[in-house]
């Protein structure tokens, strides 16, 4: 604790000084703020000092960290390096109207996290002092701007000069080029560093591996030159370079943006060159530090100080020399706290797939290095949250904010463990003797509870048992045969717009595509909605991966008009559906499939019902039913999205949705999570908050404002999505000039979209949430329809109520009959069956399954009783005037056994009894009432079955296993005899 309270105190002190520093005078402060070997100079300063440095001496817009989860990227599970939010800009696919098109040099701090995918650190982490998971890149970028010699000039001016690093510990690196991909060595890099000082011997070439950096499989590429520094010092280790070492440490990678990886694998030359620099906060805060481990700084040491409280000592060991693992185990449990603690703040929450089934393996690791080498309690590990959130809090971050959700979700799937735990431990307990662990059971712990396959293998293992590796196997393959039929099924064959035609495009003078049409749109004197069509001209073609001048009858390709009325899919929202008809022959129709927006040109999909050329004049109309159903969707999503955060408070935040004609879909988390769906009181309230709003009929303004005047309204609302310039302003029920001018107005929703709304919300109708589940820990999903969708499901619910109610009645004016009860129990669970899969009120469904379920309930002990009255009968009838009765009855329930022999005695008092139940399994269940002690023959009777037994002197029961049952009713019989003849 004293070790923590040290390093804040130190940090307030040095922030204090660098407020003085960075805000004075400029150049003779950062200046004054070089680094001195040995110096305290903080991480939170050091990034600071970065990010002035690019600002105020070198003109860079400070840009923020995008969150780790990539904004429509399928190829990333995370952001992993700083240029990932500006991959748009490398491509050239950028849309013209976002505020990201204006950048030219820019300059951040970004979170990254490097585990699965191409660049995966997992497995490196702990093993030495400078892998991690997630980290803090801090890079500067030019887009189009300055090329390798700046950059080389300003790395090397902030690191000798700025941060007062010593040039005799620093290398540098170039690419030597690659013969066999026809790639030339980057000797102009190596000359910008001979002209800035650095000695020749100190410049070393390497290849593709160490010095061609790639995003992912395809993407932006280019070669880079990366400056390593020396942690000894005083001597020449350029062979220990790229060589793992860790004394000689990589610290800043500057690449120069030339190439795009193709998906065949060739490069293609980008439109423009640019400059990605990359520099490892964590590596860089060690060098300031004058430490050799990165572990050793201000970023971990609190993490190390919190963990050495319950846990043996840390010594900063590596390799053979950490024999007992305890110092890996510090590096894995620090690293990996900090990675799932942005990452969950981020909305990456451990699951089943992609990203979040990486986060589920880190966890794992986590827990075990903390649970098996450390030996603390698993809990332990979700109290080192707020630790992680003191360290990071200085920079921009989401972790204030939701820390409490973290540390709920982390404590949740330890939970989750455990319960695993139990499952594996009652599976191993009645295997019967058996050695191979179920295939099934462990199938179903993966697949319903995230249990890991390698640690459930390991811990079954553990207890001298093996897995079915056979039966997971074929599981697993069937699951994937599933998922492939799935994805085949969804996937749409489209045209794409090749990122390789955009140049070409604009080198022919093809404009953007003027999509504004899409929002015009009025009431009718009718009060129905109005679309006119619009005309429009072919300005290109794209068949394949090219453009072509025409394409023939029955061909497949994309369209791109000068303007269009068509909405693209974005924003959540499905695209636009409708034809197009050519001028010269109006009465053909080209249906369009699909529309999708690149780099400001709108494609068309369509499979040409007649010959296309380029310079066609057309006419587009919209499907209006479709386009319709899918601003009623939007709006009312606009809605949802108020009255949770009216219902639950400020801390809801939307983790996504999607709205199409049919229905919509939101999802959404709640700052403090509970970890529980929403009740049936809270489903109930949201509806009739939103209906409400509906029958107010309450209008929709929508208004373009400069973003930045746009994102000072009060109560706006955004999402993690890069924002055109001007955007668009929806708010419902107040003017957007009143809220600008903070007048108290409270609108029913006040966002930042681009989608198709309506005027009025009275056209919603009504709205119906017909789902709500949570889809991982602590978020939720909701579906809802409207309108007459929405009239539908209450009347669906409204008939499932009237035939539950029907169902209660005649349950219980039913005769005691077996016959009528089965029939009753067999419709309440078809009711359940069509309650799950009917469109009804979500609050409904609830309440009617759990009417349904005590229902069930009810019948199913009137049946156990009726059937336990049937066997007592049957009994009386066969052993009429007995003293003793040793013989079996049917069932698979020892409660049933035991309280048919109660019921037998009541009716035959004075009868020593004792019946027995043979299993398909060879299991026995035994059950006796008797004068002398039942507890003598239960445990005899048994014992001889090979198993146990135990009761009163009057009751007793117990189970055992049998090849011939009626041997086993023969032996209790001659023990009840002979007990008796001894009295």
């Amino acid at each position: 604790m004293a070790a923590t309270v040290f390093h804040f105190g130190l940090w307030s002190n040095v922030r204090v000084k660098a407020k003085r520093l960075f805000f004075a005078s400029g150049v003779r402060e950062l200046r004054a703020c070089r680094w001195r070997e040995g110096s305290t100079l903080t991480s939170s300063a050091a990034r600071r000092m970065f990010i002035e440095f690019f600002k105020e001496r070198h003109g860079h817009r400070v840009v923020p960290s995008a969150p780790v989860r990539p904004r429509g990227d399928p190829s990333l599970l995370f952001v992993n390096a700083g240029m990932n939010q500006f991959k748009p800009i490398f491509l050239g696919t950028v849309d013209p109207r976002s505020e990201m098109a204006r950048y030219r040099r820019v300059v951040n701090s970004q979170k990254c996290v490097r585990a699965g995918g191409k660049h995966n650190d997992l497995d490196d982490v702990g093993r030495d002092v400078y892998h991690h998971t997630f980290f803090e890149m801090l890079g500067n970028w030019s887009f189009g701007d300055y090329f390798k010699e700046e950059a080389c000039a300003m790395a090397w001016q902030l690191l000798t000069g700025s941060y007062g690093i010593p040039r005799d510990r620093l290398y540098v690196s170039y690419f030597g080029g690659d013969r066999t991909l026809g790639l030339e060595a980057d000797e102009e890099t190596r000359e910008i560093w001979l002209n800035i000082g650095v000695q020749p011997n100190r410049i070393l070439p390497f290849g593709m591996k160490d010095n061609f950096w790639e995003m992912g499989e395809t993407g932006p590429c280019g070669p880079c030159t990366e400056i390593h520094y020396d942690h000894v010092g005083g001597r020449d280790v350029a062979h220990l370079v790229n060589s793992d070492s860790s004394d000689v440490v990589e610290i800043w990678n500057l690449v120069f943006m030339q190439y795009s990886r193709e998906a065949d694998g060739s490069l293609r030359a980008l439109h423009q060159h640019s400059v990605d620099t990359g520099m490892g906060l964590e590596r860089l805060v060690a060098v300031l530090q004058g430490k050799r481990s990165n572990y050793d700084t201000d970023l971990f040491t609190p993490l190390f100080s919190a963990i050495q409280q319950v846990c043996p000592e840390y010594r900063g060991q590596t390799g053979v020399a950490d024999k007992s693992k305890v110092d890996m185990a510090y590096r894995v449990i620090a690293d990996h706290i900090r990675a799932l603690t942005v990452c969950i703040a981020d909305g990456v929450y451990p699951g089943m797939s992609g990203a979040q089934l990486v986060l589920r393996h880190i966890l794992r690791r986590a827990v075990r290095f903390s649970t098996e080498v450390l030996k603390s309690t698993p809990g332990s590990l979700s109290k080192l949250v707020p630790t992680v959130v003191h360290i990071l809090v200085s920079r921009p971050t989401s972790l204030r904010d939701r820390h409490l959700s973290v540390y709920s979700t982390v404590a949740q799937f330890l939970s989750s463990l455990k319960q695993g735990r139990r499952v594996i431990d009652r599976t191993l307990q009645n295997m019967n003797g058996s050695t191979v662990f179920p295939g099934s059971v462990a199938w179903s712990l993966h697949c319903h509870l995230g249990f890991p396959l390698d640690l459930l293998r390991l811990m079954v293992e553990e207890k001298g048992v093996a897995m079915d590796t056979e039966a997971l196997d074929r599981l697993a393959l069937e699951n994937k045969k599933v998922r492939a039929q799935t994805q085949a099924s969804e996937h749409d064959s489209c045209v794409d717009l090749d990122v390789k035609v955009l140049p070409e495009l604009q080198g022919l003078g093809i404009t953007y595509t003027n999509d504004l049409p899409k929002y015009q749109y009025s009431l009718g004197q009718d009060g129905r909605y109005v679309f006119l069509p619009c005309h429009a001209t072919i300005q290109a073609l794209i068949c394949g991966q090219g453009l072509v001048p025409e394409v023939e009858k029955g061909q497949r390709c994309g369209v791109i008009f000068d303007k269009t009325c068509f909405y693209t899919e974005q924003g959540g929202q499905d695209h636009d559906q409708g034809y197009f008809t050519q001028e010269i022959l109006p009465d053909v129709l080209f249906p369009v499939e699909q529309v999708h927006l690149v780099g400001g040109y709108v494609v068309h999909q369509v499979t040409a019902t007649e010959r296309l050329k380029r310079g066609d004049q057309v006419q587009l109309f919209l499907d209006e039913g479709q386009r319709l159903a899918c601003m009623v969707k939007h709006t009312a999503t606009h809605i949802l999205n108020h009255c949770l955060r009216q219902l639950l408070g400020d801390g809801v935040e939307q983790r996504g949705s999607h709205v199409s004609a049919d229905h919509l879909r939101f999802d959404f988390s709640v700052k403090v999570h509970q970890g529980i769906s929403l009740s049936i009181q809270q489903l109930q309230e949201i509806e009739k908050m939103i209906r409400d709003i509906i029958e107010g009929n309450e209008p929709v303004y929508i208004e373009e404002l400069p973003l930045k005047v746009a994102k000072g309204i009060p109560g706006l609302r955004t999402v993690d999505e890069v924002y055109p310039d001007p955007a668009r302003v929806v708010s419902v029920g107040v003017p957007i000039a009143d809220l600008l001018k903070g007048h108290n107005n409270k609108p029913a929703s006040v966002e930042l979209c681009c989608g198709t709304h309506l005027l009025m919300t009275g056209e919603i109708q009504d709205f119906v949430v017909v789902s709500e589940r949570q889809i991982a820990k602590g978020v939720s999903r909701i579906v809802a329809v409207t309108g007459a969708q929405a009239k539908e499901a209450r009347e669906a619910g409204r008939v499932l109520e009237c035939e539950v109610d029907s169902l209660r009645v005649r349950l219980t004016a039913a005769s005691p009959s077996l016959p009528g009860i089965h029939r009753l129990s067999k419709e309440a669970g078809l009711l359940i069956d069509v309650l799950e899969n009917t469109a009804i009120p979500q609050w409904q469904r609830r309440e009617l399954s759990n009417q349904l379920k005590s229902l069930q309930r009810s019948s199913n002990t009137m049946i156990r009783k009726l059937e336990i009255a049937e066997k007592v009968q049957s009994l009386l009838k066969k052993h009429t005037n007995r003293s003793l009765v040793v013989d079996t009855v049917d069932t698979d329930s020892i409660s049933v056994v035991m309280k048919t022999v109660n019921q037998y005695s009541d009716q035959a008092p004075g009868v020593m009894v004792m019946l027995l139940s043979h299993q398909e399994s060879g299991k026995v269940l035994c059950a006796c009432q008797v004068a002398f002690s039942a507890n003598d023959w239960a445990l005899a009777v048994c014992a001889h079955l090979g198993g146990n037994a135990g009761g009163s002197d009057t009751v007793a029961k117990g189970t055992g296993s049998a090849v011939d049952i009626a041997e086993a009713i023969q032996w209790a019989r001659n023990f009840a005899e002979g007990r008796m003849q001894q009295r």
